[in-house]
């Protein structure tokens, strides 16, 4: 019984700490451009885009595993959602380039996650047995 009630406030946490770093990337894609480290690379900004996507995504992923696509689909609204947002906020761009770095994000992630688990590193069982 005190695995199940340690493994369920783990689980919190970790819902949490997601929660907190969704909102730093939301925070960060919003502030004034000159808030942020300059210079602003083009293609590294790409690969910020894809990076974060990949760590929000798989960690989404690893706390719903039973809803992959909903966690894909919803992880792609958000990047849009965020390219909106700047639009929006007019001192900062929106682009379709950052929507597809997102979009990449999500794929590796998606893939990323199902490697793990085909290969037991997530506790299922490998489908060679």
């Amino acid at each position: 019984m005190r695995e199940l009630a340690a493994l369920a406030k783990f689980r919190q946490l970790a819902l949490a700490a997601w929660g907190l770093a969704v909102g730093a990337v939301t925070v960060l894609a919003l502030l004034p451009i000159e808030h942020l480290q300059m210079p602003v690379f083009d293609w590294w900004d790409k690969a910020q885009h894809a990076l974060a996507f990949v760590v929000l995504t798989s960690w989404a992923l690893l706390l719903w595993p039973h809803a992959a696509m909903r966690v894909a689909l919803g992880m792609l609204a958000y990047g849009a959602c965020l390219e909106l947002a700047q639009w929006a906020v007019g001192w900062r761009f929106a682009e379709w380039a950052d929507l597809a770095a997102d979009a990449v994000g999500v794929f590796i992630a998606w893939s990323l996650v199902r490697w793990l688990r085909s290969q037991q590193f997530m506790g299922t069982e490998s489908k060679s047995r």
